[in-house]
């Protein structure tokens, strides 16, 4: 792979080494704190940016990797736009429904330290195996996806979903327990290690789409698992930094252990199954997707008025979830595709352009808190179902804009990239207004009893819209799989009108679904200590 000479750089060439400059920031500011001997840094434990650095690495890659994945399977692969939508969408649905079983191993077994390290371990495996790229040059769709590497592709998938699953589910958890529950650094702390997150999938995307596209896919794929392996370095070193946090929650054998490791490749095996047959995968979704939000709302009966008027609420917000993010996913599906084909990107690579999400989430998160804080000292504060259908009307105006967009210049015109901009503008307010408020309100609403299944209801209505998301994404290829131009504006402006309809009734519901949140009497619960003084 040569380097191109400086003069010769063009637009993605000054983006990555921006992206490159920025990262290198981020690195010596993490060897600085590193070699610190105080065991607090700006007012921090020093375990902090260790999980921010590890995160930030995990993200890196992750994000990396999808910016790239359906431009692979329709380029690579060779599969149809619908059929890579479906794909794509199954995939990032899985991730959202293995960390329930991450989660519940680290809580009961395994403890959050060594269940994030098992799902690095899993993740770096399986970015490794996707720079396997198997038969090259071929054209025949039929030829290329009989190549038994393709089983090396579907595992490398299945390595990390599970992984994902290990690692997203318990990170987070560490962060919370370096504090006492009272302290209140508590939101500051978070607030660092989110910025760990957009920091890495911003770069991420711009590296691994870079090299993915300018020099071949194996180098794009390489970058992203070697940003995983170097998660799992940091995360492994600096576990003197963690203070203890995360450990398993009672003294547990080494045959338990193992047994716990080989529960995880059992589910690597079995997603490899899955993720192949993305039909059944959907009909499977829906039916647990009943299954539990009946079982939520039969639980609800055990509860009091008020508690079970909560409930209530809470099976509102998470109905709405679905549709959020089916729209919100499009981005690194057909919107991805679209980019390519059809958006004057004076000559940057489409997947690059993911990196615009998380970009807008370090400029306008901060904004939005304070906004939230602002309104909420004069009362001015929307509600959270509020919040909802703001986002929903945001998020399906989004999709117009970019319709009209497409419209304002001829059929044979590529649409102005500052139209993408926009799309993404409007998707990450939509995303501030929904995605951070309602994980807020579960943990608000839902009693103590039913903490978990709450958050794990609302993990899995989020997998329900990405699998829905590739749904859509597919339906703009028509018929024969295809997408066109004409197709995808067409399901875009359709499904932005009825998703700004489905707002505006939101919003009129909203105070209504307020009464049912009897916020005037919720009471914090007494934690265990409380109640043994």
């Amino acid at each position: 792979m040569g380097l191109k000479d400086i003069a010769l750089w063009q637009e993605q060439d000054w983006i990555t080494a921006i992206a490159a400059a920025v990262l290198g920031f981020f690195l010596l500011g993490g060897a600085y704190i590193a070699t610190r001997k105080e065991p607090e840094f700006a007012g921090h434990p020093r375990g902090l940016y260790v999980l921010f650095f590890a995160e930030m690495w995990e993200r890196f890659s992750y994000y990396g990797m999808r910016a790239l994945l359906i431009l692979y399977l329709t380029k690579h692969w060779l599969f149809s736009d619908g059929q890579s939508n479906l794909i794509y969408g199954a995939y990032t649905s899985l991730v959202y429904i293995t960390p329930v079983l991450g989660g519940w191993l680290a809580d009961r077994y395994l403890g959050q330290r060594k269940a994030v390290a098992f799902g690095a371990v899993l993740l770096t495996f399986g970015h490794v195996l996707m720079a396997f790229e198997g038969l090259a040059g071929v054209t025949d769709p039929l030829v290329k996806q009989a190549d038994p590497a393709i089983n090396i592709f579907w595992l490398a998938l299945a390595f990390i979903i599970v992984g994902s699953g290990f690692l997203k589910a318990n990170i987070s958890v560490i962060v919370g327990q370096l504090y006492p529950r009272t302290d209140v650094r508590r939101d500051g702390a978070y607030t660092i290690f989110y910025m760990g997150i957009n920091v890495g999938a911003a770069i991420g995307t711009i590296f691994a789409g870079y090299l993915g596209e300018t020099y071949g896919w194996s180098y794009g794929f390489g970058a992203a698992g070697i940003g995983m392996l170097l998660g799992l370095i940091v995360f492994v070193f600096g576990k003197p930094l963690l203070m203890g946090r995360g450990e398993a929650p009672a003294p547990m054998t080494k045959s338990t252990e193992y047994g716990i490791y080989g529960v995880g490749l059992a589910a690597v095996g079995a997603i490899w199954l899955l993720i192949q047959y993305q039909g059944f995968y959907g009909w499977l979704l829906l039916g647990l997707g009943v299954l539990l939000l009946g079982y939520v709302l039969l639980q609800s009966f055990k509860l009091d008025v008020e508690a079970r008027h909560r409930i209530y609420a809470i099976l509102f917000l998470l109905a709405l979830q679905p549709l959020f993010w089916a729209l919100f996913e499009q981005a690194g599906g057909s919107m991805n595709l679209f980019t390519d084909r059809f958006v004057d990107r004076q000559g940057v690579p489409a997947s690059i352009f993911q990196s615009i999400n998380p970009i807008y989430i370090i400029l306008l998160g901060p904004i939005f808190a304070g906004l939230w804080v602002w309104l909420g000292r004069r009362g001015l504060e929307p509600s959270t179902p509020a919040k909802f259908g703001i986002a929903l009307a945001q998020i399906g105006f989004a999709n117009l804009v970019l319709v009209w967009g497409a419209n304002s210049v001829g059929s044979d015109t590529l649409v102005p990239v500052l139209f993408i901009f926009a799309f993404y503008l409007f998707a990450t307010t939509a995303e501030l207004c929904l995605s951070p408020v309602g994980l807020s309100a579960m943990n608000r609403l839902a009693p103590a009893t039913m903490a978990s299944l709450i958050m794990g209801a609302w993990f899995f209505a989020t997998a329900g819209g990405n699998f829905l998301a590739g749904v859509i994404g597919a339906a703009t290829g028509g018929h024969d799989g295809e997408m066109t131009r004409e197709g995808l504006i067409s399901v875009y402006e359709q499904i932005g009108y009825i998703t700004i309809a489905i707002g505006a009734v939101v919003l009129l519901v909203s105070p209504l679904v307020k009464r049912l949140m009897h916020l005037d009497t919720l009471k914090d619960e007494d934690t265990a200590e409380e109640k043994a003084a």
